[in-house]
């Protein structure tokens, strides 16, 4: 019979793989009705403007210290990515995310992360590694994550583009690629 030592370490490599499936999602618990986190598969869904809806107020402070508001962005559109370091697609999507805000900066488009359930110190090892220079919000607890009840992310990465009245346009669940995302901020940002 195995002592609890070896059955603790052969569990590991199960935690492991675990915790990094959980990243895009998983089976959420009964009493989570209505925010499950699902696999998510890159796959975009746009918002017809009737349909679309506000969320609640987003603040909080960035991974380096600053107080930040997603209202004060109202009038540009807006691209939130839910990351975290610990997320091997978040790190897949990092550059196209980090191109994508210099190339979409001059049309009036801003980029936002929410480092969600991550060690601050790790999160900002990442930004650094991909040269991220957009604001990410520190999520630690998975505060900010609770504004988002009405048109929730539902996994570890998804991307939200908000349109420039402060609502959510189009929700992409999953890491996201260029050739996804890059026409979706276009025909965003082309709105008046």
């Amino acid at each position: 019979m195995p002592g609890v030592a070896a059955i603790a370490r052969a569990g590991l490599p199960l935690a492991v793989c675990l915790l990094l499936a959980g990243c895009a999602g998983g089976q959420a618990s009964p009493g989570d009705a209505g925010n499950r986190f699902i696999g998510g598969d890159g796959t975009a869904q746009t918002i017809a403007v009737a349909d679309r809806k506000t969320v609640g107020p987003v603040e909080g402070t960035t991974l380096d210290g600053r107080p930040l508001k997603l209202a004060d962005y109202r009038g540009k559109v807006v691209v939130v990515n839910f990351w975290a370091s610990w997320c091997a697609p978040c790190r897949g999507e990092a550059p196209t995310l980090q191109k994508l805000s210099v190339e979409h900066k001059p049309k009036g488009v801003e980029f936002v992360g929410v480092n969600f359930k991550d060690s601050k110190d790790q999160a900002l090892a990442m930004e650094r590694t991909f040269k991220i220079t957009y604001p990410s919000l520190f999520d630690a607890d998975g505060r900010v994550m609770l504004a988002f009840r009405d048109v929730p992310p539902n996994a570890v990465p998804s991307t939200l583009i908000f349109d420039r009245q402060g609502r959510v346009a189009v929700r992409i669940i999953g890491a996201t690629t260029y050739s996804t995302l890059n026409p979706l901020i276009a025909q965003i940002a082309a709105e008046r």
